[in-house]
């Protein structure tokens, strides 16, 4: 039944981790609504206890006591509607349990149909575990040995436009049957099978597909090259993830039972909530996670969302091929001092036996930051190369677009237009100075012009990302006043600066009418305090051939936002390039992580 949102007061909302369920309450106080306590506990969903609820209340209960509110009654049921001591109105849940939501996809073209299969499942939430398609240089045996291997909870099948050749579609659902996948839980039921293809090749896939999988069809992801519709199949994975895949997991089926919405995979919800931000306040958003295995990318520019998952870079289990794929340089470009070489691999390998284990002194901390800045940075390349307009698309071009450089396939993530960076993950939520947080971002993403930066207090995103389906208000008061920490503003200007010269001049005006004014250096950091909650009004004069956002060597003001950490003027350009020799490295390392307070000083000097 449907609850009047004028009279939801109290929210109880889980995220049911593969680790740790954690559970938050949000209480309407004074006509705002406000997250006002926490609760944690660990995940049950694997053996001995196989019932994913019984963390789920352990961790309810830890909030109730926190918040002096009876939430469960001594039945073991949620308490609802809420009273003025206990119970909740509405209580709704994620879920990235039990290594989440596994798909594989396929379509017939890789940079086309099978590309827009990949967005469309990421989007939804899920870890793509492979790419199936015609032109992927796999032989059909080991393209059906794979499938078998992998055991995906569902597989996203496109290809064709509508109207076109059904032949390859046809030959992959060929692959696909003979392959007689079996899902990776629950052994007595069939593998579910989205459709999302060539309208006129539905008749024959249902004869390849129908007797030996769940098939579902849907509308075609891509019915013509120029455009993607990728909502009803993402629209059918969330559907299928609580009817097939969530009710196979242990104690799901009683989960399912106690919310009062959808449980959402967690990714989607921290998908859903940034997309919600940026259609509200009209910005370009992106978002990371960065975890022990793997880093997830979000973004919206431009109204376009996109999720990617490095499977490889995070800084526990996959900490090694972190440091493999980035090499030993890159990583030690970021750390102002020598260290030994092979100190540095053991302590990398013990990292990766040991995930749970953090840095017990300075010189482990400035290293596992420097790993963390490589795997941002590597993250975000991948993510930057899949955010593309469409590939394959054929545009028609006049004599006015001569000059006109953007073409199929090009990236979407424009750093001058991005207005806000999001941090999650322990490695940035848990560093032991704000400015750290800060200076990881800035290093491994690079903004560009004027870029608010935020870390998410405590990964509440995905709780807010479902509390956007029930209630958005909600959601959104939460996100902005409790969700986010401001760290506050970075100023960059593009280009590559010549050394000994000003990237610009600036003009800053605060709110007690101070004034500053100077020229920022190549390879400088400026720092201005600016507190949480204040803003300034900046003026910044390119120099020549560099831009802040209006064009090469023009003139922007803009209102600045502080933070907890303040106001930062880079001008190292971009894209960032930090001196080769040695010797000007480590100066200009410790002078920017100085001028920003990162470490103490007496971890500079070695």
């Amino acid at each position: 039944m449907a609850i009047d949102p004028e009279k939801i007061n109290v929210i109880l909302a889980t995220d049911c981790g593969s680790t740790t369920t954690k559970a938050i309450l949000i209480q309407k106080i004074n006509g705002e609504y406000r997250q006002t306590h926490r609760g944690e506990a660990p995940t049950t969903v694997e053996a001995p206890f196989e019932d994913v609820t019984m963390g789920v209340l352990n961790s309810v209960t830890e909030v109730g006591e926190l918040a002096g509110r009876r939430l469960i009654d001594e039945n073991g049921k949620i308490i609802r509607p809420a009273t003025a001591t206990e119970g909740c109105d509405i209580y709704i849940s994620t879920s990235s349990a039990g290594g989440g939501l596994q798909m594989m996809v396929a379509g017939v073209v890789r940079k086309m149909t099978a590309e827009s299969a990949e967005r469309a499942a990421l989007g939804a939430g899920s870890i793509v575990m492979d790419v199936i398609c015609a032109n992927d240089n796999r032989l059909p045996h080991e393209q059906i040995e794979r499938i078998r291997q992998l055991r995906p909870d569902m597989i996203l099948l496109s290809g064709g436009i509508d109207g076109g050749t059904k032949s390859h579609v046809v030959e992959l659902a060929q692959v696909i049957a003979a392959a007689n996948p079996r899902p990776r839980l629950g052994s007595d039921y069939k593998l579910p099978v989205i459709y999302a293809g060539n309208k006129d090749a539905r008749e024959h896939i249902e004869e390849e597909l129908a007797h030996k999988t769940e098939l579902f069809v849907v509308d075609n992801l891509r019915p013509v090259l120029e455009r993607e519709n990728l909502a009803p199949a993402r629209e059918k994975i969330h559907d299928l993830f609580m009817e097939h895949v969530m009710a196979q997991a242990p104690g799901y089926s009683k989960l399912m039972a106690m919310t009062d919405a959808p449980i959402m995979p967690t990714p989607a919800a921290v998908g859903d909530i940034l997309q919600e931000i940026a259609r509200q306040q009209g910005i370009n958003a992106v978002a990371v996670d960065i975890g022990g295995a793997t880093t997830d990318v979000f973004s919206v520019f431009d109204g376009e969302f996109n999720r990617t998952v490095s499977a490889n870079l995070g800084m526990s289990y996959s900490i090694s091929n972190v440091f493999a794929e980035a090499g030993l340089d890159n990583v030690m470009r970021w750390v102002p001092f020598d260290m030994d070489e092979v100190e540095l691999r053991n302590s990398v390998k013990n990292k990766m036996i040991r995930p749970t284990t953090i840095p017990q002194d300075m010189e482990s901390l400035i290293f596992e930051q420097a790993i963390a800045k490589e795997a941002l940075r590597l993250a975000f390349i991948q993510h930057k190369s899949f955010a593309t307009r469409l590939k394959g698309v054929q545009q028609q071009r006049t004599i006015g677009d001569t000059f006109d450089q953007s073409s199929s396939g090009e990236t979407l993530v424009n750093m001058l237009k991005l207005d806000l960076l999001v941090a999650s993950g322990g490695v940035l939520s848990h560093a032991p100075r704000m400015s750290q947080t800060a200076l990881m971002l800035i290093d491994a993403f690079a903004p560009e012009g004027f870029t608010r930066l935020a870390k998410d207090s405590i990964f509440m995103m995905p709780h807010l990302g479902v509390t956007a389906q029930v209630h958005p208000k909600a959601a959104t008061e939460v996100f902005e006043k409790d969700c986010l920490i401001y760290l506050g503003t970075v100023v960059a200007p593009t280009g590559a600066p010549k050394a000994g010269k000003e990237t610009g001049s600036f003009e800053i005006t605060f709110a007690d009418g101070r004034v500053e004014k100077g020229a920022l250096m190549a390879g400088e950091i400026k720092f201005f305090p600016l507190g949480a909650g204040e803003t300034a009004k900046m003026t910044f004069s390119p120099a020549r051939g560099l831009d802040v956002g209006g064009g090469k060597g023009a003139a922007v003001t803009r209102e600045v936002h502080g933070g907890t950490v303040g106001l930062f003027l880079d001008g190292r350009g971009r894209p960032l390039e930090l001196p080769t020799a040695v010797a000007d490295r480590v100066r200009s390392l410790t002078a920017g992580m100085t001028t920003l307070d990162v470490y103490p000083a007496s971890a500079l000097t070695r």
